[in-house]
């Protein structure tokens, strides 16, 4: 890539935070439109999971495959297609005439979605060569994602009151178009040295793997335990496919002998807790503020304000903290902050009572905010340097699994415990959510734990073992490392 000014470099950085924006706050305005979804469409609330799930599940699948398909064919060709299918899918959303065309449209907006984020955030840091100005432009990225939370909940109030859910998806057409012409002008085409080879059996098993899985949680409380079994078994076979055939190749899709590190495999087990939890909570809240306690979608957007802006304001903080003392007092915090928020809602019912709701959603925002910048941070802790990247790819894939599954797993709770009509659903809503709520605290703990066992001075000496192993000469500290994704 050829030296860029500047004022050029900056462009380029602005060009790419454009991306993360429409990615990061679809996701947050679809939570707020799901009643007004739910009525328009006559959905289940399974067929709710689904319209979420879609889109986070086809996305954990393909983030891997699109990073490295860039790296051997072009980053901004790569991105540039991602702009125009995400663009073109969101346009495919606003015009669903049911629930299944839209669930189907939600998955081509997350495949041009799995191009959008890891790319550009290769061109960032191929863009971006100085270290100081590189961390200066990853902190840029972060913060974009802190305002698509704060944001996105009150955009999407105000668009699904006063013009109807189809205009959530609206948002991403002027965004993606300009994104779209600012990219084939001012980004430079990169591609990486040695790029890696190919794994389409692996991809594959992936899919089928986290499809198979996905479907059989949301189906069950419907559907039955026989009916899903099949699904099961996929699954399963997968898995065993992807442990028996990884390990054989030699640049496979996932390399197993990273999880021989216990940073990595804590981060990677502590990026699903997290996002399992952020998915199941905002499920619960949007459906019970608007379902429940009958507000309309601004009002519920309004109320998600005190989640979303301690997340906006203790993400830097907690990267501040991550950089001067390591990873592991961001985790306890987010793990402590987490759990409290859901033991609130699980053990004293915090939603039937303003002052507990406000104090539930602003722990859970202090806990997300703080848990984001430490995930990368400890996955690549003692990796070597030419390994850092795809370690941060399996993190942020597993981010995207994460919330897939808390949906997944959360909606089906609910749906086996709140039966059929409107007046069990508002009647029972409650106490149908409850065993979900102790989900989330189990998350959060799970939070607190792993951060607090695999972050220590033997978690470090087992990352340099598995570093050790992938025949490395050269360790990675991991200090200060921020989120490829910013997220």
């Amino acid at each position: 890539m050829p030296e860029l000014s500047h004022r050029r470099r900056l462009l380029v950085l602005a060009i790419c935070c454009m991306s993360l924006l429409i990615v990061s706050i679809d996701n947050t305005v679809l939570n707020v439109a799901l009643p007004a979804m739910q009525r328009d469409l006559d959905a289940s609330t399974s067929g709710l999971q689904w319209a979420v799930d879609a889109y986070t599940l086809v996305l954990a699948a393909l983030l891997m495959l699109a990073g490295s398909t860039a790296d051997r064919i072009g980053r901004k060709k790569i991105f540039m297609t991602g702009l125009v299918v995400f663009t073109a899918g969101s346009v495919l959303c606003s015009l669903a005439p049911g629930l299944p065309s839209l669930v189907a449209f939600r998955m081509v907006q997350a495949v041009g979605g799995s191009m959008l984020n890891p790319v550009a955030m290769s061109i960032i840091t191929n863009t971006f060569t100085d270290p100081r100005e590189r961390a200066r432009a990853i902190g840029v990225w972060g913060a974009v994602v802190g305002i698509s939370m704060a944001a996105g909940p009150l955009v999407g109030g105000v668009l699904v009151e006063s013009v109807g859910w189809r205009a959530i998806f609206w948002i991403n057409l002027p965004v993606g178009l300009a994104a779209l012409l600012l990219t084939l002008r001012y980004v430079p085409e990169s591609r990486a040295p040695r790029a890696r080879r190919p794994d389409p059996l692996g991809q594959v098993m992936v899919i089928a793997l986290f499809g198979s899985l996905t479907y059989a949680i949301i189906e069950a409380p419907n559907a039955g335990f026989a009916t899903v079994l099949p699904y099961v078994v996929v699954a399963v076979a997968a898995l065993a496919g992807l442990l028996a055939y990884e390990p054989r190749r030699r640049e496979p899709l996932i390399d197993l002998r990273f999880f021989r590190s216990a940073p990595f495999s804590g981060a990677t087990l502590i990026a699903i807790a997290a996002f399992a939890s952020l998915g199941g909570f905002l499920f619960l809240s949007t459906l019970y503020l608007q379902n429940v306690r009958g507000l309309d979608a601004l009002h519920a957007g309004l109320w998600m304000l005190p989640m979303a802006i301690p997340t906006f304001l203790c993400a830097p903080l907690s990267g501040r903290l991550v950089g001067s003392r390591g990873p592991r007092p961001s985790l306890l915090i987010a793990g402590a902050a987490m759990t409290v928020s859901g033991v609130l809602f699980a053990a004293f019912e915090a939603e039937t009572s303003d002052v507990t709701l406000f104090l539930g959603y602003v722990l859970f925002g202090i806990g997300f905010g703080f848990v984001n910048a430490p995930i990368t941070n400890t996955a690549v802790s003692g990796m070597p340097r030419a390994q850092a990247g795809v370690a941060a790819a399996v993190a942020s894939t597993s981010r995207q699994l994460g919330q897939t599954l808390g949906v997944a797993v959360v909606g089906a709770v609910l749906a086996s415990g709140v039966g059929v009509g409107a007046s069990s659903y508002t009647a029972r809503f409650v106490s149908a959510a409850r065993p979900g709520w102790w989900i989330l605290a189990g998350c959060g703990l799970a939070v607190l734990v792993l951060g607090a066992v695999t972050t220590g001075a033997r978690g470090r000496r087992s990352a340099e073992r598995a570093a050790e192993r992938l025949g490395a000469s050269e360790v990675r500290d991991g200090v200060g490392v921020r989120d490829p994704e910013g997220v």
